[in-house]
């Protein structure tokens, strides 16, 4: 009777490891439901302790509600890992030679409205393929808990929304591309649709060009990744030629819209008081040998946005540099440098961010109050070029050298 009651505790803690795992990475809307079911099983636990296990055998029956809660949350965290987006692409259903109109295909990160676990996944999946460190496999559930807190924090995030925003303002900026004929296609690396699936709609649209827009700032491991994704369709096959227009990182518009936006937030106050922080992404360092271009495309872009604020009468003391992540010097060492310049207000300019999203409304904040400021100096944020007229104009020199 003893082992069958073993058994029985040994069960009953597997569910309670496997029922943590869950709450810790599921959407918000099912903590409630393992919530419930972590208590059933510690009520279990306890239950069966108190009625089958007297004396020396309390020390045994720990070990082994251990060891089961433990087996539980190993599986249930492999099972979560292993997991595997469900995604079906539209036939390629194209016949003919095209109709020679180009398909104009802009491509960015994405993040979902909500939170979703899937593209941290392909992200880890990625760092482990690359051999870049990142958190410990057995600790893994409880960087998902931190990012759907972030979620929570900022009330999910707008970052595609307002790039369907800026994606519509960049198409109607663009007359002479539609009196032509051509067509405009939004897409996504971590949000549906993907490059891929936009792709096959413009050859089945009958496309006989594809311009490949990436809004980032730099060529990377998304940048590669969404020319991949059209790559896979093999759109050559159906006569359909692809030119691919590079990252942002070079645009002068681009690097100068970030002079006009300081401007417009300091209004008619002395230059001289102002300080600002331009904050990059960061690469790890083990992809460097992978994707060499990143951190040096990144450094020189905001090394020219620095030069532009410097010929704007800022100081040059007063413009700083800072990281992300992966690489330093990090924001809060940044700009606690830079309070001690004597500046009265300063701006973080998230210079390398496309739009509004979770990096920009909860993780950079949190790095700068980490810095301790002075009540006294005022710190205001842009987290984004988004669809500033020249950050439209950057893009749009982008597409005209494919034409």
């Amino acid at each position: 009777m003893i082992t069958l009651r073993s058994l029985l505790l040994a069960l009953v803690a597997f569910a309670g490891g496997f029922f943590v795992v869950q709450y810790m990475v599921r959407p918000t809307d099912q903590i409630g439901l393992y919530a419930i079911l972590i208590m059933a099983t510690l009520t279990g636990i306890i239950f069966i302790l108190n009625k089958n296990f007297k004396g020396h055998e309390i020390a045994i029956a720990s070990l082994l509600v251990m060891m089961g809660f433990m087996g539980g949350y190993m599986a249930a965290n492999a099972a979560f890992l292993a997991q595997e987006e469900q995604r079906e692409l539209p036939d390629l259903a194209r016949k003919d030679g095209g109709d020679g109109h180009t398909a104009i295909l802009y491509f960015t990160h994405g993040e979902p409205p909500g939170y979703s676990a899937q593209p941290w996944i392909e992200t880890i999946r990625e760092l482990d393929h690359d051999n870049v460190p990142f958190v410990p496999w057995l600790f893994r559930p409880i960087f998902f808990n931190t990012v759907r807190h972030e979620y929570f924090e900022a009330g999910g995030s707008a970052h595609n929304k307002l790039h369907k925003a800026f994606f519509d303002t960049l198409r109607q900026s663009l007359p002479e591309e539609q009196t032509k004929g051509s067509k405009f296609y939004l897409a996504f690396l971590d949000s549906n649709p993907r490059p891929d699936e936009m792709a096959i709609r413009a050859v089945n649209d009958g496309a006989s060009e594809i311009i490949i827009l990436p809004v980032f700032i730099t060529e990377s491991t998304h940048t590669v990744a969404g020319q991949e994704m059209v790559t896979s369709i093999d759109p050559e096959s159906f006569g359909v030629q692809v030119c691919y227009t590079g990252a942002l990182w070079d645009s002068q518009p681009l690097q100068t819209s970030f002079v006009q936006r300081a401007n417009e937030m300091i209004g008619d106050m002395d230059k001289s008081k102002v300080g600002i922080l331009l904050v990059g992404h960061g690469q790890p360092t083990e992809w460097e040998n992978i994707y060499p271009e990143q951190n040096k495309q990144e450094s020189l872009y905001r090394d020219a946005i620095r030069e532009k604020l410097i010929a704007d009468d800022y100081l040059p003391d007063h413009v700083v540099l800072g990281w992300m992540e992966f690489q330093e010097p990090s924001i809060t060492k940044s700009i606690t440098e830079l309070s001690g310049h004597g500046v009265e207000k300063i701006l973080v300019l998230a210079a390398s961010l496309s739009a509004d999203s979770i990096h920009s409304d909860v993780e950079v904040p949190a790095a700068v109050a980490k810095s301790n400021l002075p009540k006294d100096i005022q710190v205001e944020y842009v987290g984004q070029y988004g669809d500033h007229p020249l950050a439209i104009q950057a893009m749009k020199e982008k597409i005209a050298k494919c034409r």
